[in-house]
C-alpha cells in the first residue's frame, strides 16, 4: 500500500492523454506519486522508467501507450519533451548525441501548461560549441598534413579563432537568446547598474547617472557582441564556464595548468577556459562514448541547474514538477538505447540527483540490450496475484533499494542501474475501467511562484520605483544638492520672505550659493542681484575665488591648516528690495584676509561659507548646520559673522557654543551677547555704549530751562527676528531721558510690500501741540528716505529745525554718492562702526583691496571708496584675521578649544579699523576700545547730504570721547 499522505489526488479528467488502458493508468499514478515527493523537496530518485510488451504484438500499443503518458504529463503542465524515430549519425552513439543535441532547444520542453519561464541549457550549447569548431576545423585538425598550410600555424590558436567566429555558440542558432542585442545580461547589466549606482552615490543628477549606465551598457554589448572575431567579453564570468572549469569529469590526471576562474583575474580565467577547451576538443574528436556522456552529463547539469530551488528567482520552487524525457521508440536508429546506458553511467559516476524523468518505450527485440531487470529475485508466490499498479510499486520500491549497490564499481558491467525495466503483460494493454481515475500531484501554485514572480516582481519595482521618487522629491524639497539617492545634508531649502526659496546651511562639496539668488532680468545690473551699484563684486565672484583658494590649501597643505567658516546673509528679498550688501561686503573682507593669509603665512587659512538666510533669518538653523559639520571637521576653529542682532541670536551662540566654536562677529552690537556668553567677541561698539555716545550730541541739542520734546520712532518688530530695533529704541529712550527730554509715547512702524507705512506717524508727530525738537530712529537703512520724504512735506516739520539721532545702521547709507538724502532744516546724526580715515595710514588693507578683491585691480583705493566706506569689509576682515591670530599662536594650528583660550590674548595692529585688542576684555563682560565714528548729516544748497565727522576713536583707543571733542555744528 502507498501512505495516504504520499498519494496524490485524482484527477478530474476531462483533458486530452487520458490514460487508454489499465497499465497507462497505473504508471501515470506512479509518475504522479515522484511528481508529488518532488513538489514536496524530497528529492526522490528518478529513475529511467524502460517499458516493453511481453509479447512483440504489442510493441506499437507500447509506443502508443508512452505517447499517452507524454499528453497526460503535457496536461497536467509537466515540462515534457519527446523525441524523434529517427536522427541523423554515422554511428549510433552519434546519432544519440544528436538526440540530446536536440534536446537543447527550450522550445522542445515548452508545453500549453508549462509553469515560469522556458528552460535553458548553456552547458549543453557549450559542448555543441565546441564540437562545431572541431567539425568546421575538418579531418586536419589538430594534426595537419605536411606541406598543407595549416601545418605551420598553431593548432590551438586555430580552435579559438573557430571558436570565436562562433562566438562560442553553437552554429545555427539564434545569436540573441532573448532577441536583443543587450542581453548577455547576466553581467553586462549589473555592470551597468554598478555604473548607475556608483553616479548616484556621487550625488551626481538622475539623469546623469542613468545616462552613464546606458552609455557603459552600449560599450560593454559593442564589444560583447558588435565586434567580429572574438569571444564574450565575460565568458569567464558565465555559469557553463564555472561548470566548465569545475567539473571533475573533465578533469585530466595530468593536467598541470590552473583550472580557476576568477572575477579578479580575468585573462587567467580566460587561459584556463582555453586550455581547457582545447582538451575537450581532442577528446571529441577522438570519438568513442565521451561526446555523448560529456553531452548528458551538460544537460543533467542543466536540468538541476533549471530546478535550483535557492536561486536567485527561486526557479525550482515555481516548477514544482520535474522534466519528464519521452521516448516512443528507443532503438538504434534515433540512439534511444545508448542514451538510456549514458543517462545510467553518468548518473553511476555522479553523486548528485537531477530532476530528470524519463520514460522509454523498447522493443521486445531490443529489450535484451538492456541486459537485466530490476528485480533480483522473483517474488515468493501470492495466494492472490497482486494487481499491476502493486506489482508496480513494488518493483519501485526495490529497485530503490538496490540502487546503491548497483552503482558500486564491483558490480557487473551489464547492470544499468538507473533502469527500471517494466515489463507490460498484454491484458494491462486493453482499454482501462469505466468509472477509474488517475492520481495528479498537487496543482497548486507554490507561495515562490506567488510573491517571487513577475508581476510581484513588477509590484516591487512599481512601489520601490514609486518610493524613489517619492524619496527623491523629499530630498529634492528639503536639501539644496541632492540626487535620487542621498543629499548634501550640510545645506537645506527654507522659504524666503518673497516666496522664493533660499539655500541655508554650511556650503560644502562645491554648493555655491550664488546659484540660489535671483536671476538677473534683462537690462539689470547683475551686481545688482549681489550687492549694491557700488559693489563691483558679485558674491558668485567670492565663491569661486575663496573655493580656488582651498582647493590650493588642501592639495598643497595638508595638516598644516584651519578652517574659519563665514556666516553671514547671502540671500536677497526681492520683494522687499533687500539686496546682499551687508553679506557680499562682509565675504569680500573675509576673502580678503584669506588671501593675504595664505600669501604669507605658513599655515593656511581654509574657509567655508554659510548663509542664515535674508536678513539672518533662518541663524538658528545655520547654526546647526555649522556645528554639525564642525563635529566630524576637527580643523574649524571658529565662526566669523553672524553680524545681525535677532531674536535668534542667543540660540544661534549657544549652539555654536556648546559645539566649541567661538565667534568673531565684525558688525553685531548687541550689548547682552558678551555679557551672557564666554565664546563671543564683537568688534562693534555695543548699542549701549553707541547710545551713550550719542548721548554727548543730545546734551548739546538740550536748551536748559525749557521743555524740550523727544520722541522714539521704532519699526515695529511683533512679526519679526528683529532685536537691533528693540535694542537701540530701548537705549535710546532711556537716553533721552537722562538728557533732560520730556519723552513723548513711543511710535512703532510697520512694513507694507516691504515699504515703511509712515505717512499717519509723520501726520501726529507734526501737527500735534507738541513736537519733538529730536527723534531718536530705530529703524534700518532702507527707511531713512521715506522717512524724510515724510518730514520735510508734513506742515508742522516742513521747514523747522529738526534732529534725528540713530545707530550705527545707518552707516551703510550712501550719503555722498546721493543714494540716501535728509529733509531740508533737519540734521541727522548717527553712528559709525568703523573709523577708517585715521587707520588708514596705519594698515594695507586698501593695498590688498586692490591686489585680491574682484574688480578693483589697477585701482587706487581709499578709505572713503563706495565699495570700502561701509567699514563692512574692514570689519569682517580684520574679525577673520583675530580669530586666525588665535588659531595659529606660535606658528602651528591649534584646536578650537585652544583658539577659543588664545581669544583672550588677541591685540594685532595694523588693521583695517586700528588695532584689534581682546586682551583687557572681561569675561562675561563689557570691553572697551571699539571702533567708532560719530557723523552728522546735513542738506547743502544743492539738496544733496553733506557728511561731516565730528568726533571719531580707532580700534584699540580707550580714551573716552568728550562733549567738546564731539561738538555739533550750530
Amino acid at each position: 500500500m502507498v501512505n495516504a499522505d504520499r498519494t496524490p489526488p485524482d484527477c478530474p479528467g476531462g483533458h486530452d492523454g487520458m490514460p487508454e488502458s489499465d497499465a497507462g493508468r497505473h504508471l501515470q499514478n506512479q509518475l504522479e506519486i515522484l511528481i508529488q515527493d518532488f513538489r514536496r523537496s524530497t528529492e526522490p530518485p528518478m529513475p529511467v522508467f524502460v517499458v516493453h510488451a511481453q509479447e512483440s504484438r504489442d510493441d506499437d500499443a507500447v509506443a502508443g501507450l508512452v505517447r499517452q503518458l507524454h499528453a497526460g504529463q503535457e496536461a497536467h503542465g509537466t515540462r515534457c519533451a519527446v523525441t524523434q524515430d529517427a536522427y541523423e549519425g554515422s554511428t549510433e552513439v552519434r546519432r544519440a548525441a544528436a538526440l540530446v543535441r536536440a534536446l537543447s532547444d527550450p522550445r522542445r520542453w515548452d508545453g500549453p501548461k508549462a509553469l515560469y519561464r522556458r528552460y535553458a541549457f548553456p552547458r549543453l550549447r557549450l559542448v555543441h560549441a565546441i564540437d562545431d569548431a572541431v567539425a568546421a576545423l575538418g579531418d586536419s585538425w589538430p594534426s595537419p598534413a605536411p606541406g598543407s598550410p595549416e601545418a605551420g600555424q598553431d593548432q590551438h590558436r586555430r580552435l579559438l579563432d573557430e571558436l570565436a567566429q562562433q562566438r562560442w555558440r553553437p552554429k545555427n542558432t539564434a545569436r540573441w537568446r532573448s532577441g536583443l542585442p543587450l542581453f548577455d545580461m547576466a553581467h553586462i547589466l549589473p555592470a551597468s547598474l554598478v555604473t548607475v549606482l556608483a553616479a548616484l552615490l556621487a550625488r551626481s543628477e538622475w539623469y546623469v547617472a542613468v545616462g552613464a549606465g546606458l552609455v557603459f551598457l552600449l560599450l560593454l554589448t559593442v564589444l560583447n557582441y558588435a565586434l567580429p572575431g572574438r569571444a564574450p567579453i565575460f565568458l569567464w564570468l558565465r555559469r557553463e564556464s564555472r561548470w566548465f572549469m569545475t567539473t571533475t569529469f573533465l578533469r585530466a590526471a595530468d593536467q598541470e595548468e590552473s583550472t580557476e576562474v576568477s572575477l579578479l583575474r580575468p585573462v587567467r580565467s580566460w587561459k584556463a577556459i582555453a586550455a581547457r577547451a582545447y582538451d575537450v576538443a581532442e577528446a571529441l574528436r577522438a570519438g568513442g562514448d565521451f561526446h555523448l556522456q560529456l553531452c548528458v552529463l551538460a544537460l543533467r547539469e542543466d536540468l538541476r541547474d533549471n530546478h535550483r530551488r535557492w536561486s536567485w528567482d527561486l526557479r525550482g520552487f515555481k516548477r514544482p514538477r520535474p522534466p519528464m524525457l519521452f521516448l516512443p521508440h528507443a532503438d538504434d536508429r534515433n540512439g534511444g538505447v545508448e542514451l538510456i546506458r549514458a543517462i545510467s553511467d553518468v548518473r553511476s559516476r555522479r553523486s548528485e540527483l537531477d530532476p530528470l524523468l524519463v520514460v522509454a518505450a523498447v522493443r521486445t527485440h531490443d529489450v535484451e540490450r538492456l541486459e537485466r531487470s530490476v528485480v533480483q529475485t522473483a517474488p515468493a508466490p501470492d495466494a492472490t496475484p497482486p494487481t499491476f499498479g502493486v506489482r508496480l510499486r513494488t518493483w519501485y520500491r526495490e529497485w530503490g533499494r538496490n540502487l546503491r549497490a548497483e552503482q558500486s564499481p564491483s558490480r557487473e558491467r551489464s547492470v544499468l542501474p538507473w533502469v527500471m525495466r517494466i515489463p507490460l503483460p498484454h491484458d494491462q494493454l486493453g482499454p482501462v475501467e469505466e468509472g477509474r481515475h488517475h492520481l495528479r500531484a498537487s496543482a497548486r501554485p507554490t507561495l515562490a511562484r506567488l510573491v517571487w514572480a513577475l508581476h510581484s516582481l513588477v509590484l516591487v519595482i512599481a512601489l520601490l520605483s514609486a518610493a524613489t521618487v517619492m524619496r527623491a522629491d523629499a530630498l529634492h524639497d528639503r536639501y539644496c544638492s541632492a540626487s535620487v539617492l542621498t543629499a548634501n545634508r550640510d545645506t537645506r531649502r527654507e522659504p524666503a520672505p518673497d516666496g522664493r526659496t533660499e539655500c541655508i546651511g554650511i556650503a560644502t562639496d562645491g554648493l555655491r550659493f550664488a546659484d540660489w539668488l535671483p536671476a538677473p532680468e534683462p537690462g539689470d545690473d547683475v551686481t545688482a542681484l549681489t550687492a549694491d551699484d557700488e559693489t563691483p563684486w558679485t558674491v558668485a565672484d567670492l565663491e569661486d575665488r575663496i573655493a580656488r583658494q582651498n582647493a590650493d590649501v588642501l592639495d598643497d597643505h595638508a595638516g598644516s591648516y584651519v578652517t574659519v567658516v563665514y556666516a553671514g546673509p547671502l540671500s536677497a528679498d526681492t520683494s522687499a528690495g533687500s539686496s546682499l550688501v551687508k553679506g557680499a561686503e562682509e565675504l569680500a573682507g573675509v576673502y580678503l584676509a584669506q588671501a593675504v593669509i595664505n600669501e604669507n603665512s605658513s599655515v593656511k587659512l581654509r574657509v567655508l561659507i554659510a548663509n542664515g538666510g535674508v536678513d539672518l533669518g533662518h541663524q538658528e538653523e545655520m547654526a546647526e548646520a555649522i556645528a554639525a559639520y564642525a563635529a566630524h571637521d576637527p580643523t574649524v576653529v571658529g565662526v566669523v559673522g553672524t553680524g545681525r542682532d535677532l531674536k535668534s541670536s542667543r540660540a544661534t551662540t549657544r549652539t555654536l557654543m556648546e559645539a566649541g566654536l567661538p565667534v568673531v562677529s565684525g558688525t553685531n552690537s548687541a550689548t547682552y551677547l558678551p555679557r551672557e556668553f564666554a565664546n563671543w567677541f564683537s568688534l562693534a561698539a555695543t548699542d549701549e555704549w553707541q547710545t551713550r555716545q550719542l548721548g554727548l550730541i543730545a546734551a548739546q541739542l538740550r536748551t536748559r530751562d525749557r521743555r524740550q520734546y523727544a520722541l522714539v520712532l521704532a519699526r515695529d518688530t511683533a512679526r519679526t527676528d528683529d532685536l537691533y530695533t528693540d535694542e537701540q529704541a530701548r537705549y535710546g529712550q532711556g537716553m533721552l531721558r537722562r538728557q533732560g527730554f520730556t519723552p513723548l509715547p513711543q511710535r512703532r512702524y510697520t512694513l507694507t510690500g516691504g515699504k515703511p507705512e509712515l505717512r499717519s506717524h509723520a501726520q501726529e508727530i507734526c501737527r500735534g501741540s507738541r513736537v519733538p525738537s529730536v527723534i531718536y530712529f530705530a529703524g534700518r537703512v532702507e527707511d531713512i528716505d521715506p522717512l524724510m520724504t515724510q518730514l520735510g512735506t508734513e506742515p508742522g516739520c516742513a521747514g523747522k529745525p529738526l534732529a534725528i539721532l540713530t545707530g550705527d545702521d545707518l552707516s551703510k547709507a550712501d550719503f555722498a554718492g546721493g543714494g540716501q538724502s535728509v529733509a531740508p532744516k533737519v540734521t541727522l546724526y548717527h553712528a559709525a562702526l568703523a573709523e577708517l580715515r585715521k587707520a588708514a595710514t596705519g594698515t594695507a588693507f586698501y593695498l590688498d583691496a586692490a591686489e585680491h578683491l574682484p574688480g578693483l585691480r589697477d585701482h587706487r583705493l581709499r578709505y572713503d571708496s563706495p565699495a570700502l566706506a561701509s567699514g563692512q569689509t574692514a570689519l569682517s576682515h580684520d574679525a577673520t584675521r583675530a580669530l586666525f591670530w588665535a588659531a595659529t599662536r606660535g606658528d602651528r594650528p591649534q584646536s578650537r578649544a585652544s583658539t577659543w583660550v588664545n581669544l583672550r590674548s588677541v591685540k594685532i595692529e595694523g588693521m583695517a579699523t586700528g588695532t584689534i585688542d581682546f586682551t583687557g576684555a572681561p569675561l562675561y563682560g563689557d570691553r572697551t576700545g571699539h571702533s567708532i565714528v560719530l557723523k552728522e548729516v546735513r542738506r547743502s544748497k544743492d539738496g544733496t547730504s553733506d557728511t561731516h565727522e565730528l568726533c571719531r576713536r580707532t580700534a584699540g583707543d580707550t580714551k573716552r570721547l568728550t562733549q567738546q571733542e564731539c561738538r555739533i555744528r550750530r
